[in-house]
């Protein structure tokens, strides 16, 4: 029947999918935050594609109970509650903003965040120059500290505790006012109760089709995203897709990384290797007896550390698997934080004597990825040698936003860090500024007395994510994920002759 002879009620009914009994159908059409995170715990194993988490917390006892039993319907979000915000009216303070879990956000500031006027007393010490604090004194003199209360009607983020003292410091504030703002549309954006269609993830396409890595831009058109045509899409993205095509861009042939940009002689070496196992050639392999070949083995990613990035939707991490075509691969989380707010969906197994670490695997993912994950630091593991042995053509370890130099955490790090130099294998890092590069680089070199090889210098990230994000404990810090990166490994002493002696 043509939509020309159907009335527009019944052509609407038309188009919509059929439910299957027992499953519920996400249709396409505006959705709340909530509802979406509902879908996804309705409908296993497939995941939201929604990057934010619901904070509320009238829905905790039914997810519980819908992760358990999984009824086929979600129930109905009140009228009250609902969200739908347009584009053209996005800007709203936290603290009279619709969204509920923004004003959630916007008493927690008031709550924690400190006034970063000068005339305030310091709560706590620096962790860097640009830090709002060492601009703060401990004299006698000095106003004792006090939380922000005051919200920038420019920006609408509560940034200081009174308007004389938002007026006083508006030069300073100034310099992050618009990047606040854009913040804030983009947090009210998220929960505004639209379509995403810059969540939908393509699948694996043909081989024949080169994906280019030189920019955003050159790699979702080669990959046939959806169309993004505004930047603010664009935004909530990469915020996404930053960790995998992090990996994916240091090591695919096509990587924007060369001699001329960034990559020393180790590094295109160190690379090299492992990139001649990632893009293996034909070889005639098929489904006949004849075609039988061996299968080599997987190229192991360790993500040590993992935090948020252990919890993005599947989907996500299929991407860089998309990229590689005929290479199997293993994506291995470790951290003691890799399984935060995810019990509901894999609950820790029982350490026994076949499974000492209580991995938890996930495959059948689609292409030849697997995952696992362990709640465990890495030194307690590679002491007992776990994953040996490592293979410079076949293993890779990355860090996000590792924190090797920062005064609360670069303990952690004292132990692992001579571990991961001893098996020569490629560690890319990444950080939130360049002066977070920079202390986590001088840490390195100064603990390891010189014992490495840079690979990648210090440089920004061709795929970090475009959406700054706050920190709700201090509302001035903002920072977008994956912004720098590196890489390094253990110094390799190789012999050379000379004169018929080998010397190193």
């Amino acid at each position: 029947m043509q939509a020309g002879y159907t009335c527009h009620r019944c052509l609407k009914g038309l188009k919509q999918p059929i439910a299957r009994p027992g499953k519920f159908v996400a249709r396409r059409r505006p959705v709340t935050t909530t509802q979406v995170r509902f879908a996804a715990d309705v409908a296993p194993p497939r995941r939201t594609r929604h990057p934010i988490h619901s904070t509320q917390t009238k829905y905790e006892t039914w997810r519980k109970d819908a992760a358990r039993t999984g009824p086929a319907i979600a129930p109905e979000i009140p009228p009250q509650e609902r969200v739908l915000l347009l584009p053209d009216n996005l800007f709203h303070s936290f603290s009279n903003s619709p969204a509920p879990r923004i004003r959630e956000r916007a008493a927690f500031m008031k709550s924690h965040a400190y006034c970063p006027h000068p005339a305030h007393r310091q709560t706590r010490i620096a962790t860097s120059p640009y830090d709002s604090e060492a601009r703060k004194g401990n004299d006698a003199s000095a106003l004792p500290p006090a939380h922000v209360r005051f919200e920038c009607p420019d920006c609408g983020i509560p940034t200081y505790c009174s308007e004389d003292h938002w007026a006083d410091d508006y030069e300073s504030h100034l310099e992050i006012c618009d990047t606040l703002r854009q913040a804030n549309e983009d947090d009210h954006d998220l929960n505004s109760g639209r379509f995403f269609p810059e969540f939908e993830y393509p699948p694996e396409q043909m081989e024949e089709i080169l994906t280019n890595m030189y920019s955003w831009d050159t790699y979702l058109y080669t990959r046939e995203y959806e169309a993004m045509n505004n930047e603010r899409s664009l935004r909530q993205a990469t915020r996404l897709l930053t960790y995998p095509m992090t990996i994916g861009s240091v090591i695919h042939e096509l990587s924007p990384y060369n001699l001329r940009n960034g990559l020393t002689a180790d590094g295109l070496k160190s690379f090299t290797a492992l990139r001649h196992s990632l893009h293996t050639p034909r070889d005639g392999r098929d489904s006949t007896v004849k075609g039988i070949k061996p299968i080599p083995a997987p190229v192991r990613i360790f993500i040590l550390g993992a935090r948020a990035e252990s919890s993005l939707p599947r989907e996500v991490w299929l991407q860089l698997d998309y990229i590689f075509p005929r290479t199997r691969m293993h994506i291995i989380f470790i951290g003691p934080e890799s399984m935060i707010n995810r019990d509901h969906e894999f609950p820790l197994p029982e350490r026994n004597a076949r499974n000492p670490f209580g991995r938890i695997v996930e495959d059948r993912l689609g292409g030849y990825t697997k995952i696992s994950t362990y709640v465990e630091y890495y030194h307690t593991m590679h002491k007992a040698q776990y994953f040996q042995p490592f293979d410079p053509y076949f293993d890779c370890f990355v860090l996000f936003h590792p924190g090797l130099g920062h005064p609360a955490s670069a303990h952690e790090w004292e132990e692992t860090l001579p571990q991961l130099l001893e098996t020569k294998v490629p560690v890319i890092c990444t950080g939130y500024s360049e002066w977070d590069m920079a202390r986590d680089k001088e840490w390195v070199f100064d603990k390891m007395k010189g014992e490495v090889d840079m690979l990648i210098e210090p440089r920004e990230n061709i795929f970090r994510s475009m959406r700054w994000d706050l920190n709700d404990l201090d509302p001035g810090d903002v920072s977008c994920g994956n912004w720098g990166l590196w890489a390094f490994r253990g110094k390799r002493y190789e012999a050379q002759a000379k004169g018929g002696i080998f010397t190193l």
